[in-house]
C-alpha cells in the first residue's frame, strides 16, 4: 500500500469523520482527473481515450479529524462483452458501500439511458453531489443554462448540491471538499492515516504501462491490451520490474512491438520515466508481449488479470 504524509484541518478532535466517496459518470467526464485533484496525487491514469479506467481505484486522503476514501470507477456504459460487464460490476460495488456519491457530468452532457441509472441510484438514501465538470470550456450563458437544466433533472432526488468545477484547473475544488466533509458520517478512520491507496505498487506499475499504450497506439490495440506485472523486486536503489503485455491477436502483437521493436521501446522508455517519478526510485523495466486470444471475453482470464470484486 502506498503511503503519504497526512495534512490537518481545523475540526474538533471529538468529531472525526470518515467515509467512502464514489466518483461515477460516463467515460471521459473527468472522474480520474477529479480524484487526482482532490487527493493531490496522480493515482489514476488519464488519457483522451474513453474507458481508460478499468478498475475501481481507491485514493485516500486524511486529516487530523477526517478520512475520505475516494473510488475512481470505470465510465458507465452499456457493456458489450465480459470485460465491460466486470467493469460495470466495479461501479456497482463502489455504490454499495458509498457514504456519498460524486456524480460527474461534462458541461455539454444531458440525461440519457446510461445516466438514468445514476439518477435512479440518486433517489435512494445515499446523498449525491452532482459535479458539472469542464466549466473552463463554457461560453456565454452555457454554464447558467446547464445549471438550470440539471436542477430540473434532479428534483425530488437525493442530490444535495450541484457544483460546477474544472477538475483540470482546480476551480471550485475547495467547495467540493467542504460539501464532502459536511456529508460524511462520524466514524473512526478506516485506514492508517498515512495511507494513500489500497492498491499495491505493482498495480500502478501496470497502469502506467497501460497508459503509455493508450497514448501511443490507435484503434483496437489499446483496448485489446492488458498489462500484468510478473516480477516486482524493490532493492535499496532500484526497482526491477518484469511486465507482460497481453493482446488478443498476433497482428496486434506486431503493431505493439513495431519495426525492430521501436514502438515497444518507446512505451518502455516513457513508462520507466513515469515510474521513476511515481516511485521516487530508479526503475529497470523489461517488457514481453504475449497473445491471449479473446481474453476480454473469458471470465477465467479476466479473474487472472484482476477483474473480480
Amino acid at each position: 500500500m502506498l503511503k503519504k504524509y497526512t495534512y490537518f484541518v481545523g475540526m474538533s478532535s471529538d468529531s472525526h469523520k470518515a467515509g467512502f466517496v464514489s466518483i461515477v459518470g460516463k467515460p471521459n467526464a473527468g472522474k480520474s482527473t477529479l480524484m487526482n485533484t482532490l487527493i493531490g496525487e496522480r493515482l489514476s491514469i488519464i488519457t483522451s481515450k474513453a474507458q481508460t479506467t478499468r478498475h475501481r481505484i481507491k485514493g485516500i486522503i486524511s486529516g487530523e479529524d477526517f478520512q475520505i476514501i475516494y473510488s475512481d470507477t470505470p465510465g458507465i456504459i452499456q457493456p458489450k462483452y465480459e470485460l465491460q460487464e466486470n467493469m460495470m460490476r466495479f461501479v456497482q460495488s463502489s455504490l454499495i458501500d458509498a457514504d456519498l456519491i460524486l456524480w460527474i457530468v461534462e458541461l455539454g452532457e444531458k440525461m440519457d439511458s446510461e445516466i438514468k441509472l445514476i439518477r435512479n441510484i440518486s433517489q435512494a438514501e445515499i446523498p449525491v453531489v452532482l459535479i458539472i465538470n469542464k466549466i473552463d470550456l463554457s461560453k456565454g450563458t452555457q454554464l447558467n443554462d446547464k445549471l438550470a437544466y440539471w436542477r430540473e433533472q434532479v428534483q425530488d432526488t437525493s442530490v444535495k448540491e450541484i457544483i460546477p468545477v474544472s477538475a483540470l484547473h482546480k476551480t471550485n475544488i475547495d467547495q467540493v471538499m467542504t460539501v464532502i466533509l459536511e456529508q460524511l458520517p462520524l466514524h473512526p478512520a478506516y485506514f492508517p492515516k498515512d495511507s494513500l491507496t489500497d492498491k499495491p505498487e505493482r498495480f500502478f506499475a501496470a497502469e502506467i504501462i497501460r497508459e503509455k499504450i493508450l497514448e501511443n497506439y490507435k484503434k483496437e490495440v489499446p483496448y485489446s491490451s492488458e498489462v500484468v506485472i510478473s516480477e516486482f523486486h524493490e532493492e535499496a536503489d532500484i526497482i526491477r520490474i518484469r511486465a507482460e503485455i497481453y493482446v488478443e491477436r498476433k497482428s496486434q502483437k506486431g503493431i505493439l512491438i513495431g519495426k525492430q521493436g521501436a514502438a515497444l521501446k518507446k512505451v518502455g522508455t516513457e513508462a520507466r520515466i513515469e515510474m521513476e517519478q511515481f516511485f521516487q526510485k530508479k526503475v529497470y523495466l523489461e517488457q514481453f508481449v504475449k497473445v491471449e486470444p479473446d481474453w476480454r471475453k473469458k471470465q477465467g482470464k479476466l479473474k487472472r488479470f484482476g477483474y473480480s470484486n
